[in-house]
């Protein structure tokens, strides 16, 4: 194995790793906010988790290229009847929240 191989093995490794971590981060963002505003509404978040519904490439406010990910979940105001909502982040910055009935803009 040459030397530029294995420079090329780690730099995959590390740039998969790094993608790791920065997913990591971004669903936990995504599940507090998510759990905050279920509380400030009312309503349960089900299975206390948000699941990835898409990933692309996006610019921020300030014009850097950042992931955009869009989380959703789901909760309920009875426990029978189950509702969707969504959690979009540009970075690990929650832009968008949308329970069904309304929008949350989260600063």
């Amino acid at each position: 194995m040459s030397f530029t191989t294995l420079i090329g093995i780690l730099a995959v490794m590390g740039v998969g790793l790094w993608f790791w971590r920065d997913s990591l981060g971004a669903r936990e963002q995504a599940r507090t906010a998510s759990s905050r505003a279920c509380r400030q509404s009312n309503v349960q978040l089900l299975d206390d988790t948000v699941a990835l519904e898409r990933l692309w490439l996006r610019r921020d406010r300030d014009g850097r290229l950042k992931l955009e990910r869009l989380y959703v979940f789901e909760f309920t105001d009875t426990g029978q009847h189950r509702q969707v909502g969504s959690v979009l982040l540009v970075g690990w910055r929650v832009e968008v929240l949308h329970m069904e009935g309304g929008d949350l803009l989260l600063p």
